[in-house]
This record gives C-alpha cells, structure tokens and sequence, in this order.
C-alpha cells in the first residue's frame, strides 16, 4: 500500500537505506525541502509560536569529505569549469563535490558548506535559513535571514556580521542593531563596549545550543552527500528536525 506526499510516494512498510536516499533525491531535485520547512513554520505560528524578542543570526561549517585534487584541477573549479581530469573519468567527476569550499579559521581549516540561520529569541525556533560553500562570509547572508515577522526589531550576531554597511542595511529595513563591536589592536573595545557586547552575549550564545542540538542528534557538523542540491536539502532537513523536536520541548 502507498502514500502520496508532496507527490511523492511512500511504502508503508519501513524503508531501507536506498528508498531513504532515493526519497531524500527526489526531496532535493524537487525542491520540496524549502517548501517542507516553511509549511511546518506556517504551523507552529497557527500553534502560537509567534518568533518573538527579537533574532539571533548564525552560522556553522559543516564539513564534506575533503577532495584530494591537483592544484589545476582546483584552479578549473574555481572558475567554474570543469577538469578535463574529471572529463576523461565520469566515475572520479561524480564522486567529486565542485561546489564545496575551503575555509580558514583561526584554529582550524575546513572544507564544506555553511548552515546560515536566524534563531527566534523567545523560542529559540530557526525562522530563516540559507546554504552556501564555506567559503561565502557570514556577512553577506544577512539580508535573507531577516525576519521580518519577527515582533521585535532587534537583531544579535557575533562580530563578523559587524560592518557600517549591514548596520546601515538594518537601519533602512528597520531593524535594530544588537550585533557584538568588534575591537582592534589600534582600537580596541572600551569598557561600555565590552560591557555592552556581554548583555548581548547572554541572549546570542543560546544560537550554539541550536547548533549543538543537531551535532549530538542529527550529525549536524558532518556530511556524505556530494553537491551544493542535496547539500542544501540535507542541511534544510536538519533544520527541520530540529524544529519538530524543539516544538515537543515547547508543549510538553
């Protein structure tokens, strides 16, 4: 016997490992996550989960297998094109991610994806969320997590959101600027603005639960999928689960 879903069939038998990932394919070329996501918001909004006190926004790597490519073959993804490596082999091309990036922190260096998310502060329920390559600065995703349902205007971030140009952004969309200063060591911080960044931190620093949530229950820091499509439609998935299982917390 079947189900339709979404257009979409289901056995009602339990589904092994291939119908999984042939379902989460035909989520993924669809396009269907997104709609998933925002159907399941539109329903905890009816349930009266309003995204209220404001918005946290964040963003955590989440890291694919690492590609062990010449520095030629780099240098084709980077401009789009393909290897002619990869042309000569469809086997090695399809198991090779073009569209992960590498990215350098401080402590470590990573290669991957972005999770972009903008967190409710009274119910710490994701509201927005975008993917992108790893490489792309947290700072130019802003503009899609704005909430603009969101009851109060503020909006928290950690310091590599802070720029004159995101604050004159969210001044002209009406949002209020709640993001960390960022000091230097020919300016740094002065005490108020210290003492203002740790007020703000009391309310941004519950984003890392979100993320820590999905790390302990969904594997969250860690993919196998090759490509940004089915890339953006596991990280989609994730944000839903997350969501479903904050909302048990929230009525039991």
């Amino acid at each position: 016997m079947r189900r339709q879903f979404l257009g979409l069939r289901l056995d009602d038998r339990v589904p092994d490992a291939k119908t999984l990932w042939l379902f989460r394919d035909a989520l993924a070329k669809l396009g269907l996550v997104e709609r998933l996501f925002d159907k399941f918001d539109a329903d905890l909004i009816a349930a009266g989960f309003v995204a209220q006190k404001g918005s946290i926004v964040y963003a955590s790597i989440i890291e694919a297998p690492r590609q062990r490519n010449t520095r030629e073959d780099n240098a084709h993804i980077r401009d789009g094109r393909t290897p002619e490596s990869f042309g000569e082999n469809p086997c090695k091309h399809s198991q090779k991610d073009t569209d992960a990036r590498w990215v350098t922190n401080p402590s470590k260096r990573s290669f991957g994806y972005k999770n972009h998310i903008n967190v409710d502060v009274q119910h710490k329920l994701i509201r927005k969320y975008a993917v992108t390559d790893a490489a792309v600065h947290d700072s130019q995703v802003i503009d899609p997590l704005l909430d603009k349902h969101n009851t109060n205007a503020d909006v928290f971030g950690d310091s590599a959101y802070r720029s004159a140009a995101i604050r004159n952004h969210l001044a002209s969309r009406g949002y209020r600027d709640r993001i960390h200063r960022k000091g230097s060591c020919h300016q740094p911080l002065t005490s108020s603005q210290k003492a203002s960044n740790r007020r703000k931190s009391r309310v941004r620093a519950w984003v890392e639960q979100v993320f820590g949530r999905q790390a302990q229950c969904l594997g969250g820091t860690w993919l196998r999928r090759i490509g940004i499509v089915r890339t953006r439609a596991l990280i989609g998935l994730h944000n839903l689960v997350y969501n479903m299982d904050r909302y048990v917390k929230l009525v039991t």
